[in-house]
């Protein structure tokens, strides 16, 4: 591929009023056909100790604590994965490695690269430096800038960059969603949508990102919207405040607009409003445990340099693997590092979801697909913010996400349009055994951790042939998957 050039940045913002887009959980259970039954709780008890309205929403990237600036790896470029397994003891991949993995030649050379399409990625803040860190990404893989990269910030204004862990998180995420979303579809646009907080849900964070998503989906401007933030089902107040923030995914799939979430990093288990503390028994999260949105997991990759797999893929569980403990946390764990995946107690199974009852009984089970997101496995992200400065190995549900979100604009181009909400195609295409989706087979997303002296382990659910609830459906063969999506979906 030729040599990367700065990509078109523009950056609006759109000040609308949030309360008007937010409206009743009632309203939300209608009108968006089968998909939307089945919301009532059976035994959601909301938060534990937590002050009404209050919700933290996280970004899901995961970073080593120790940081490993450019100028200590490979001469200020990329560590290869050669260079992270001598140095840190753990894997780290290159966008061309991932896209050997998926299989995405066979597509770039029929042209389907995302032309004429385009992604859209919501955070909270956003990066200040992502035009500067996309074309440092794109010039050190060799990979064309996009058509344009438009920056908006629809629900308000974002307050000026400060150096602090949380603005330092949301903007690693950015950075992480649009260089590793690009990478799947060099021909797509990027519309990198920011939201001016992510503290609380009631005054704001949720409903601005409703704002946010509402503005995207009513202006046309993307097909497929790439979410890397949750929050645990149970830390809402009550169900109704959690379906109360359900609008802007009732509107996308009225206009065909696909939902992606991030079904979380710590497993079976997750954490509490504090952001910290885990519930001891298995949770899942929201919005990916919506059945409007398409729930992406994990899954650990085992690449060779050029990208060839050495073994199959298993699923991401790094909770009990201490060198990686060691290089993620500074501490040999066990510590949740693993994809999550459950059953929802706000939502109960959608008809999609009739076919495999035998794994999700009467609730809504998640994740629905997983990429690769493994922490021995990271993939090289560049960042130049105050801060955090340099190429970073960077993991998780977070990585997982975007990934998704670049096939599925594959997708999109085949098709001519965009796809909607795709679940019930990715579960028609598992039952029939369509050759683009690689079943997972091993693995699981049990964790383990210390807490309040003691340590709980959290048993999670076990890969299994077909759907399960640690990979969803498995993992893609772009090649193949991108048409059969195309197919059933279009």
């Amino acid at each position: 591929m030729r040599r990367a050039v700065g990509p078109l940045v523009v950056v609006v913002a759109l000040v609308t009023g949030a309360g008007a887009l937010v409206n009743g959980a009632g309203a939300l259970a209608t009108g968006a056909g089968a998909l939307a039954t089945g919301t009532h709780p059976t035994t959601f008890t909301g938060a534990r100790a937590v002050s009404p309205g209050v919700v933290r929403i996280e970004p899901g990237l995961i970073h080593p604590t120790t940081i490993h600036p450019a100028a200590e790896v490979d001469g200020g470029g990329p560590p290869t994965t050669a260079t992270c397994e001598a140095d840190y003891g753990v894997a780290c991949y290159s966008p061309g490695q991932l896209q050997k993995a998926y299989d995405l030649k066979p597509l770039f050379d029929k042209g389907v690269d995302g032309t004429g399409q385009t992604i859209v990625i919501v955070d909270a803040y956003g990066s200040p430096t992502i035009q500067t860190d996309l074309s440092v990404f794109d010039a050190a893989f060799g990979i064309p800038a996009p058509p344009s990269l438009t920056v908006i910030q629809p629900a308000g204004p974002v307050p000026p960059y400060v150096e602090n862990s949380n603005r330092e998180g949301w903007a690693g995420e950015t950075d992480l969603d649009v260089e590793y979303a690009h990478s799947m579809a060099p021909g797509a646009a990027i519309l990198l949508v920011e939201t001016p907080t992510n503290e609380n849900e009631g005054t704001s964070g949720f409903p601005q990102i409703v704002a946010a998503e509402t503005y995207v989906i009513d202006h046309h401007l993307g097909g497929v919207i790439s979410q890397s933030f949750s929050a645990t089902e149970e830390s809402f107040p009550s169900a109704a405040s959690l379906l109360g923030l359900r609008s802007a995914y009732v509107d996308a799939a009225a206009q065909g607009i696909t939902v992606l979430a991030a079904s979380g990093d710590s497993g079976a288990a997750d954490v509490e409003h504090n952001g910290h503390t885990y519930y001891d028994v298995p949770v899942t999260s929201w919005p990916d445990s919506d059945p409007l949105v398409t729930g992406v997991g994990a899954t650990h990759l085992h690449l060779s340099a050029t990208g060839h797999r050495t073994s199959r893929d298993s699923v991401w569980n790094d909770t009990y693997d201490p060198t990686t403990q060691k290089f993620i946390t500074g501490k040999s764990g066990p510590s949740p590092l693993a994809g999550g995946g459950g059953l929802s107690v706000v939502f109960s199974r959608p008809s999609f979801q009739d076919g495999v009852q035998q794994v999700v009984g009467t609730q809504r089970g998640v994740p629905d697909i997983s990429m690769s997101g493994a922490c021995n496995g990271a993939v090289d992200v560049y960042q130049g913010f105050p801060g955090q400065i340099g190429w970073f190995p960077t993991c998780g549900t977070s990585e997982a996400t975007p990934l998704f979100a670049g096939i599925v604009s594959l997708a999109d181009q085949m098709a001519g349009h965009p796809l909607g909400v795709i679940n019930p195609a990715l579960y028609s295409m598992s039952a029939a055994g369509a050759g683009g989706i690689v079943d997972v087979t091993k693995g699981n997303n049990t964790v383990t951790f210390t807490q309040h002296g003691s340590q709980t382990t959290v048993q999670g659910f076990a890969a299994l042939p077909g759907y399960d609830l640690a990979s969803g459906v498995g993992t893609v063969d772009a090649a193949r998957f991108v048409p059969e999506l195309a197919d059933a979906a279009g």
